[in-house]
């Protein structure tokens, strides 16, 4: 009875912000419904106002009149959970409104592959209920951290999955590595990505780099079309330093944190570092990894895999 009592109280008490950028027609029922069920549950809900503004207009919908934020200097202080509806793009996004806030959050797939998010928009209201009870565990996800003279005033200097350079044209580029002073021979490639283990099933497979449990302390640097075929993928330390030194015969190159980027010149230097922070993950499955990677990239997928040897 006191248990019960307890999870009341602390129902009553719980905000959620929630985010979105944009969602299909589609969705709007199934939306509908799961912000229903929350506020059915006595959850307090506090809203992306652009994400808020479009969910009161949808017909035949009344939302109550609630709490909104902008961005990551209103989010209110005693928000508990932080939920985004989307894909792997509005997750990333969403991170840049909670920064060093330490919010646990989680994501609900809206999208095509999600592999980032916590649960999926078709699947039973279960997880609805672990999220308010607390029956979920919090992965300390790492960040990387970049300092460059080239960072326009107001860019988030942190990322999730990884940090990159590009080529901005047909021409390759060229890019010295350093790793705690120690300079490696250089790329010639149309890029370099360096990549946290969450990043691992991102744009670094994509180019050959390894599968990384999230919890391990390493970061994957791997080549884009590599030009000099002797150099492949390695796995450093997390607490190393490294320093990036790119330059491009078009005078100018990509430099893209997660699914930001901006412009940077030829000679400018990079400089990654672990962030003092992490982000908090909400895991509502034990082996929810192992378990996308099965579901979501067929992993292992094989005919002799159902059959008995």
């Amino acid at each position: 009875m006191q248990i019960y009592l307890f999870l009341a109280i602390i129902t009553l008490k719980m905000k959620i912000a929630l985010f979105a950028r944009d969602f299909e027609t589609a969705w709007c029922s199934r939306l509908c419904q799961i912000i229903r069920a929350l506020i059915d549950k006595g959850v307090t809900l506090c809203y992306y106002k652009p994400f808020y503004d479009r969910l009161t207009v949808i017909p035949d919908y009344h939302f109550p009149e609630s709490e909104t934020y902008n961005d990551y200097n209103d989010l209110p202080a005693d928000t508990d959970i932080f939920l985004c509806f989307g894909g792997d793009g509005t997750f990333l996004e969403s991170i840049t409104h909670i920064r060093e806030k330490s919010i646990p959050i989680a994501g609900v797939n809206f999208g095509r592959l999600g592999f980032l998010t916590s649960a999926d928009l078709n699947s039973a209201d279960n997880w609805i209920d672990d999220l308010i009870e607390g029956k979920y565990q919090i992965e300390k996800r790492t960040m990387l951290q970049i300092e460059s003279s080239c960072l326009p005033e107001g860019f988030f200097p942190y990322s999730v999955n990884e940090v990159s350079l590009q080529k901005c044209d047909s021409t390759m580029i060229s890019v010295n590595l350093i790793i705690d002073g120690i300079e490696m021979p250089a790329y010639w490639s149309d890029g370099l990505v360096v990549a946290t283990p969450t990043g691992s099933t991102a744009y670094s497979l994509s180019i050959g780099g390894p599968i990384v449990l999230p919890v391990s302390e390493v970061w994957i640097v791997a080549p884009i079309a590599p030009h000099n075929l002797n150099v492949r993928p390695m796995v450093v330390p997390d607490g190393v330093t490294l320093e990036m030194f790119v330059t491009a015969r078009a005078g100018k190159a990509i430099l893209c944190l997660d699914n930001r980027e901006v412009m940077i010149s030829s000679g400018s230097s990079v400089k990654i570092t672990k962030a003092p922070y992490t982000l908090n993950y909400i895991s509502l499955q034990k082996g929810s990894f192992i378990n996308a990677l099965k579901d979501k990239l067929r992993w292992g997928e094989d005919k002799r895999n159902c059959q008995s040897l």
